[in-house]
C-alpha cells in the first residue's frame, strides 16, 4: 500500500475516465486507516448492551490467509457496515491468536530451535518477536480486503492485558468451584506431547486390520482352554489389565469369573462382567488395556482395576512392553503380530477401514495416559450451556443443532492444561510437602509462577516454606473464549472487590461470526466461559458461515491440487468484485468459488461507475426539489422506497445474498437499463433531475457495505463537495479528518421516504416503454422517432404521459378489454426417457397422433389424451403461440399486451 501522505493527498477521487480499481482501492484503504473512519470512541456511561458489537474470531497468525478467512471476514464486514449506518456506533475489533502450539512450532522452524533449549518467559519473548513480523503481514493482508475494522481496538492473546483475563478467568472459576486438578486418564497427542481437550480429536478414516488373538484360561473353573478377542491395537496387549464379557452373552458366561492368561507376555487378568460389552462385535469378548479407549477408562475406574503403562509420552513402547521396548506403537505393532502367529494364536487377521481418533491439528493418533492435569468442570451444567445457546438467535437456525449435538454427546469435563512453552502459564503454585495449591492475588496478575515467586511465604496447610511452579499453559481456546470480555473491558475492582467492564455498553455482544467447524471448539467454550462468570450469555446472534469450496462444490485441500490462494484472486479481481462473491451463498451454506460471480462483481463496479457518469450528465449534483413530482418519477422514488425497506430487513437478518440480489436486480434492470433511458429523453426537467439524484445518492449508499471502495470514491468526487458547500465548507482545505465526517460509510442508513405512487401501473408503463424501444430498436426507427398510434391493454393509469413522451407517440389508447387474441399449439414436447419405458412400442402410435392433430389436452386433469392413452402432465410440455389478427402488430410483456398501428 501507499504511506505518502502527500501522495494520497494529490490523488484526488474523479468521474474522469474509466474506473481504475487498482488505484482506487489502494487509496481509500489508506485514507479509512489514517483518518480512523471506523474508530469506535466508547461511551461507557451508557447501559450495557446499547452499542452494536462484533466478537470477531482471530485468526491464528502462523496460517496463512486463505478463501475461508478472506469470505468469513468479508461477511463480518458486510454487517459492521450496515449497522454504522444503520444504528451509529459499531466496534468491529480485530485479534490476533499467537497463543499456543501452532506459534510454539512456527517459532521453532523460524529460527530452527527447540523449546525445551529456552527458560518459558525467554522462549515465550522469542515467540513474540516472530508473531509479531507475521502479524504486521497479516494486517497489512486484512486492510487490503477493505475491511472496516477499527485498528485502534485490537488484541494479542499472548498479550500482558489478555494474560491478566486469562489468568483472573482461571481464579474466579476455581474459587466458584468450577476447576479441579486431577491425576486421571487424560487424551494425549504423542506428537505435541500434550495432553488436549474431547474438542480437538476427530475422527479420521484409515485403514487398518483385524486380529482376531486367542488367550487362554487360566484357571480351572470352565472347560474351555481358550477364548478369542478380536483388537486393531495389538501393541496394547502388555497394557492389558482384564477381560470384558457382556452379562447378557450366554455363549461366554462360563467366563466369568475366571482368570485369562494373556499371550506372548503370560500375565494373568481377571475376566468380568459388564454391560458396556458390544456383543456384536468380533466374538463378543473384549480385553480391558490402559489405555485404548473412553471404554478402558470407565472399566478402569469402575473396577478399580491397575495401571499398566506400555505405551510413553511420545508413543514409544516402556520398558514394560519388554522385547518391544523403545519400538513405536506402529513397529511394535506388527512385530507382535508376527510374533502371534509364531506362536501359534494369531487365529485370523483381515484388512478393514475404519474411524481413527486422531488430533485435528497434526492428524496423529491419540493415545490415553495418566497425569495431573487441570479440568473445567461442565458436565453437570450441559443443561445451562443447552438453554443459553437457545437464548441466542442463530443464522441459519439449523446450525443450533450441532451446538446441541455436541453437548449432548460430552464425555469429559474441559482439559485446559496443556505441556507446552507458548501459551498463558497456570498462576499456581504448589507445597512441596502437602501439594496445597497457592494461588496467585488478582493484584498481581499476569504472573509466570517459574519466574515469579508466590504470594506466602510458608504453607497455610503443613507450613513448608518451598513451593513448586506450576509448569503447564491454558489451552489456547481457555483464552480465545473469553474475546467478548477481553473486548468490553472486563476486570477486577480492587477497591470495589468485584468484576466490572470499562466498556458495559458493548456487554453482551451483539454478533459472534465464525465458522460451523469451530461451534464445538470457540463457540461452546466461549458460552461457558461467559455464562460462569457473568451469568449472561456472551452475544445475541451467531453467524455461522459455510466454506468455500472449489468450483466442482469439493473441499479446497493441497494435495487435491485445488485450493484457490486469495492472493492470485484479488491480483486479478478488485476487491469489491471479490466482495459481490462473498454475498453469493445463503449464510451457513458451504458454496463454490466461481469466477462467473467475479466476472459479474467487476460487470457491475463498470456499471454503477458508467451509470453515475451518465447521471452527472443528465442532472446537477444538487438540483432543487420540483413543486410537485410527475408520475414516473415519483413511482421511481416509490419503487426505491420500497427496496429500501426489503433490504433493511435482509440485512438485519444477515441475509446478505437476498439483500445483494435484490439490489443488484433494481439497480440494474429497473434503473439503468428502464429509467435512464426514459431519463435521456427527459434531461431538462426538474423532476427527473430531482428523482435521478435522489436515486443515485440513495443507491450509493445501499451499495455501500457490498462495494465500499467504488462507492466512496463517487461518492467523494460527486456529493461530498456538494455537502461541504452546503455548510458554507467548501473554501477550507480538505484534511484527512474530515474523511471520518464525509466518508458515505458514516452517512446515515436511507429510510423510505413515504413517495405513494401506483406500484403496479408504473411496473407496466416500465414494461411497455421497454417493448417499444425494442421494436424501434429491431426496425432500425431512431428512439425519439414518431409513434403514429399505440393501444395498451393493461394497468398503466397515471402513466399515459410518460409513455407517449418518452416514446413519442402521437396518440396513445388504453383498451377496457382484451384484443382479440388467438392462443395456439405451438408444439408438444414428450419426455421421450420416461415415456419410452412405460409406453414401449406405443411411442410411434403417440408420435403419429400428435403430429396429425387428433389430441385433446385437458386442462383442468392436466393430461394429454392421444393414441387411445392419457398421458399425465411430467410426460409431456406445451408450447403455446399466441397471435394477433386485428389491423397492426402485438407486441406482449409480463403484464400488458400493446398493438402498435
Amino acid at each position: 500500500m501507499s504511506t505518502d501522505p502527500e501522495t494520497r493527498e494529490r490523488e484526488e477521487p474523479s468521474l474522469e475516465g474509466g474506473y481504475d480499481p487498482e488505484a482506487v482501492e489502494n487509496r481509500w484503504q489508506n485514507r479509512w486507516v489514517d483518518a480512523e473512519v471506523y474508530a469506535y470512541d466508547g461511551d461507557p456511561g451508557q447501559d450495557p448492551n446499547t452499542t452494536y458489537a462484533i466478537d470477531t474470531p482471530p485468526p491464528t497468525v502462523s496460517g496463512s490467509l486463505h478463501m475461508g478467512h478472506l469470505y468469513g471476514h468479508t461477511i463480518q464486514d458486510f454487517a459492521a457496515r450496515f449497522q454504522r449506518m444503520y444504528d451509529g456506533d459499531v466496534l468491529f475489533p480485530f485479534g490476533y491468536d499467537d497463543n499456543g502450539i501452532a506459534s510454539e512450532r512456527l517459532t521453532e522452524k523460524e529460527l530452527d530451535i527447540r523449546h525445551q533449549d529456552y527458560e518459558r518467559r525467554e522462549f515465550q519473548k522469542l515467540c513474540r518477536e516472530v508473531c509479531e513480523e507475521y502479524e504486521a503481514e497479516f494486517t497489512d493482508k486484512m486492510q487490503g480486503l477493505g475491511c472496516s475494522i477499527d485498528w485502534g481496538h485490537t488484541y494479542k492473546t499472548i498479550e500482558p492485558r489478555v494474560r491478566r483475563v486469562s489468568q483472573l478467568s482461571f481464579l474466579d472459576l476455581y474459587e466458584k468451584g468450577r476447576e479441579y486438578r486431577k491425576k486421571a486418564p487424560a487424551i494425549w497427542c504423542p506428537d505435541c506431547e500434550t495432553a488436549i481437550s474431547q474438542v480437538e480429536m476427530e475422527d479420521d478414516e484409515r485403514g487398518s486390520h483385524f486380529n482376531d488373538i486367542a488367550f487362554g484360561v487360566a484357571s480351572d473353573g470352565t472347560d474351555r482352554e481358550e477364548f478369542v478377542i478380536s483388537t486393531t491395537r495389538p501393541e496394547l496387549i502388555p497394557a492389558c489389565v482384564s477381560v470384558f464379557v457382556h452379562p447378557d452373552d450366554e455363549a461366554n458366561q462360563d467366563l466369568v469369573g475366571e482368570t485369562a492368561r494373556v499371550p506372548i507376555f503370560g500375565h494373568e487378568v481377571p475376566i468380568i462382567a459388564d454391560d458396556r460389552v458390544d456383543m456384536e462385535k468380533g466374538s463378543g469378548v473384549v480385553m480391558c488395556c490402559t489405555f485404548g479407549d473412553q471404554n478402558d477408562i470407565e472399566w478402569y475406574q469402575a473396577h478399580d482395576l491397575p495401571l499398566r503403562v506400555a505405551i510413553d509420552e511420545s508413543a514409544t513402547m516402556t520398558d514394560l512392553a519388554g522385547d518391544y521396548e523403545g519400538m513405536s506403537t506402529e513397529e511394535a505393532r506388527e512385530a507382535i503380530v508376527e510374533d502371534l502367529e509364531d506362536e501359534g494364536v494369531l487365529r485370523d487377521r483381515w484388512e478393514i477401514s475404519h474411524a481413527v481418533q486422531v488430533h485435528e491439528r497434526c492428524e496423529t493418533p491419540v493415545e490415553y495416559r495418566v497425569s495431573k492435569q487441570w479440568y473445567v468442570e461442565i458436565l453437570d451444567h450441559k443443561e445451562e450451556y443447552l438453554e443459553a445457546g437457545r437464548e441466542m438467535d442463530w443464522y441459519p437456525e439449523k446450525m443450533f443443532s450441532r451446538y446441541r449435538h455436541w453437548i449432548e454427546g460430552l464425555e469429559w469435563d474441559w482439559l485446559i492444561s496443556r505441556q507446552r512453552d507458548s501459551g498463558i502459564p497456570f498462576p499456581v503454585w504448589y507445597c512441596s510437602e502437602c501439594d496445597h495449591e497457592v494461588m496467585a492475588r488478582r493484584k498481581d496478575l499476569p504472573v509466570d509462577p517459574l519466574s515469579d515467586e508466590p504470594p506466602i511465604d510458608t504453607c497455610p496447610e503443613c507450613g513448608n516454606d518451598t513451593f513448586d511452579p506450576e509448569e503447564d499453559v491454558f489451552d489456547t481456546w481457555a483464552t480465545s473464549s473469553l474475546t467478548p470480555l477481553i473486548n468490553a473491558g472486563w476486570d477486577w475492582d480492587e477497591e470495589a472487590q468485584e468484576f466490572s467492564m470499562a466498556n458495559p455498553e458493548l456487554y453482551p455482544f451483539d454478533l459472534r461470526p465464525q465458522g460451523h467447524d469451530i461451534i464445538s471448539f470457540w463457540l461452546f467454550h466461549t458460552i461457558v466461559k461467559c455464562y460462569e462468570h457473568t451469568g449472561e450469555v456472551p452475544f445475541d446472534a451467531t453467524l455461522i458461515n459455510g466454506h468455500v469450496l472449489d468450483e466442482n462444490r469439493e473441499k479446497m485441500s493441497k494435495s487435491k491440487g485445488n485450493v484457490v490462494a486469495p492472493e492470485e484472486v484479488l491480483a486479478e479481481y478488485p476487491v469489491d468484485a471479490v466482495r459481490f462473491w462473498a454475498a453469493s451463498a445463503a449464510v451457513g451454506d458451504d458454496f463454490p468459488y466461481q469466477e462467473k460471480d467475479l466476472t459479474a462483481g467487476e460487470k457491475l463496479l463498470r456499471k454503477l461507475w458508467n451509470a453515475s457518469k451518465l447521471v452527472d450528465n443528465l442532472a446537477p449534483a444538487a438540483p432543487e426539489g420540483p413543486a410537485e413530482l410527475e408520475a414516473i418519477d415519483r413511482w421511481l422514488l416509490a419503487e426505491l422506497d420500497d427496496a429500501i425497506e426489503e433490504l433493511t430487513g435482509h440485512l438485519e437478518a444477515y441475509e446478505f445474498a437476498k439483500a445483494r440480489d435484490r439490489l443488484r436486480t433494481f439497480f440494474w434492470n429497473t434503473f439503468c437499463d428502464d429509467y435512464l433511458e426514459i431519463a435521456k429523453e427527459r434531461e431538462d426537467n426538474p423532476s427527473t433531475q430531482y428523482a435521478l439524484r435522489t436515486a443515485h445518492r440513495t443507491f450509493l449508499e445501499l451499495w455501500a457495505p457490498f462495494l465500499p471502495h467504488v462507492t466512496e470514491e463517487i461518492w467523494q468526487a460527486r456529493y461530498s463537495e456538494a455537502q461541504r458547500a452546503s455548510e458554507d465548507r467548501a473554501a477550507e482545505p480538505r484534511e484527512s479528518g474530515d474523511l471520518a465526517e464525509t466518508s458515505i460509510h458514516v452517512r446515515d442508513w436511507p429510510t423510505p421516504q413515504g413517495y405513494e405512487a401506483d406500484l403496479e401501473a408504473g411496473e407496466t408503463a416500465m414494461e411497455v416503454i421497454s417493448a417499444l424501444r425494442r421494436y424501434k430498436s429491431q426496425n432500425q426507427l431512431s428512439l425519439n422517432a414518431d409513434l403514429e398510434a399505440v393501444s395498451v391493454y393493461g394497468p398503466i393509469e397515471g402513466f399515459e404521459d410518460a409513455i407517449q413522451n418518452v416514446m413519442h407517440v402521437q396518440e396513445l389508447d388504453v383498451l377496457e378489454e382484451p384484443p382479440e387474441i388467438t392462443t395456439e399449439v405451438a408444439s408438444i414436447d414428450l419426455d421421450y426417457s420416461t415415456l419410452g419405458p412405460r409406453y414401449g412400442s406405443k411411442v410411434g402410435e403417440i408420435d403419429s397422433g400428435i403430429e396429425s392433430g387428433e389430441y385433446e389436452i385437458d386442462d383442468g386433469d392436466g393430461v394429454l389424451r392421444v393414441a387411445g392413452e392419457e398421458l399425465e402432465d411430467e410426460l409431456f410440455e406445451v408450447d403455446l403461440e399466441r397471435t394477433y389478427s386485428g389491423d397492426g402488430e402485438m407486441l406482449e410483456t409480463d403484464s400488458a399486451i400493446v398493438i402498435l398501428e
